[in-house]
């Protein structure tokens, strides 16, 4: 089925574009939320015609876009959060922090168009980086950099554990290596008695 999208939606499109998607992606997520409206002959010309009003407009926020994703990706943010001896944090790090830290820096972004790249790798303390998704093929990135925020950790321990095998293992490796030796000293024996 074919849509137009009044809305730019993760994954599928920006406002005004005509996307394909299944039946049931529309009827039960894009229309009951107002995200987008079927493409019908009608509706392709209205929207053809907005598109000529609104292409003098489109240059200025493209150009303005551009101007935030330069000034965007010289910034860092840092991200305090409670971290375990090791360095590993309790809890996660998500867009919605990275949105309140850019608040703080003095830039008002949506959260939902930013991306944390890795999201589901930030375990520990060090630095990241998120896309932000500034307009139709415009983003910027910003690193992140999570903390300690009693700054009593500042890198990440690596420490190796060894496990001490099981009795059963240790066993059975004892018993093979006899049995190693054995055979060969058996061998010896025969042909010496030949």
């Amino acid at each position: 089925m074919e849509v137009i999208l009044k809305d730019d939606v993760r994954k599928l499109g920006h406002k005004n574009d005509i996307v394909t998607v299944k039946d049931g992606y529309a009827n039960n997520f894009l229309f009951p939320r107002g995200l987008a409206v079927i493409a019908t002959p009608s509706a392709k010309k209205q929207l053809a015609e907005t598109m000529k009003q609104r292409a003098h407009k489109e240059a200025k926020l493209v150009a303005d876009a551009q101007a935030l994703a330069e000034k965007l990706n010289a910034v860092s943010v840092t991200i305090p959060t409670k971290v375990s001896q090791l360095g590993k944090i309790y809890g996660s790090v998500n867009n919605i922090q990275v949105a309140e830290a850019l608040a703080k820096e003095g830039y008002e972004i949506d959260r939902r168009k930013i991306e944390l790249k890795d999201a589901e790798k930030i375990s520990e303390i060090g630095t990241y980086s998120a896309i932000i998704d500034l307009y139709r093929g415009v983003e910027a990135t910003v690193k992140v950099v999570v903390v300690d925020e009693e700054g009593k950790v500042t890198e990440v321990v690596k420490e190796v554990v060894e496990k001490a095998p099981k009795k059963e293992k240790k066993a059975k490796a004892e018993k093979t290596e006899e049995a190693a030796t054995e055979a060969p000293a058996e061998e010896k024996k025969e042909e010496k008695a030949e």
